[in-house]
């Protein structure tokens, strides 16, 4: 996102009151109406399903400084997901209405979330390619590539992820043990280490050769 346009979000959504959600708090409940638009200063939010066996299906993650649900707003959709705070997170919630009228009196940020949105169509359109035809090694990797991608923190020893087992086997669609399993694979080539906190890419480059190696 351009620095202009980014401006230009945070001051609309500045004149509304600072919110805070601690990590594991449910922002809107599946079912439940919006009550506004969010505006995400810091912190993660996680979008997803939860299957009739009872497993979470993380459709989407927003990080800063996205806003949502958007298609509620513009469409009306009826609200089929929970968004909820996987880290603290801090923002503003402003009315539906504002947003909208925002939007259309500032067509660079509108052409902006419309630019994220197709890169975003993009993503899930991939995402579902995998998850019809693809193995649980291609999915595993793939979601390492976008998590790196998105929220990986880059260091000497590569792209730093804050994410579980049970977060990535959710994004994945896959259980936590062949997410582990798979991890563990990974790790025995040395594309990836493992701690109790995150997962470590060494190198996305070489991931990224291994997904093409994999297909």
């Amino acid at each position: 996102m351009k620095v202009g346009v980014a401006r230009e979000i945070e001051n609309f959504f500045a004149q509304y009151p600072l919110r805070h959600f601690k990590r594991g708090q449910i922002l809107i409940y599946q079912g439940d109406p919006p009550t506004g638009i969010f505006h995400l200063i810091e912190g993660d939010v996680s979008q997803y399903d939860i299957t009739k066996h009872g497993d979470e299906i993380v459709v989407n993650v927003f990080k800063p400084p996205a806003f949502f649900p958007m298609n509620w707003a513009i469409n009306g959709t009826p609200n089929e997901y929970f968004f909820e705070a996987i880290t603290d997170v801090s923002l503003r919630q402003a009315p539906a209405s504002d947003t909208i009228d925002f939007l259309k009196a500032n067509h660079d940020v509108l052409y902006d979330l419309l630019s994220r949105v197709y890169m975003g169509t993009d993503g899930l359109l991939r995402r579902m390619a995998l998850l019809m035809g693809g193995s649980a090694r291609t999915r595993t990797i793939f979601e390492l590539i976008v998590a790196c991608r998105r929220f990986g923190k880059k260091g000497p020893s590569g792209y730093a992820l804050e994410l579980s087992e049970t977060e990535l086997a959710a994004r994945a669609g896959l259980s936590r043990e062949t997410i582990s399993r798979e991890l563990h694979k990974l790790k025995s080539k040395g594309l990836v280490s493992i701690t109790h906190k995150s997962i470590v890419v060494r190198n996305l480059s070489s991931i990224e050769e291994e997904l093409s190696n994999s297909q």
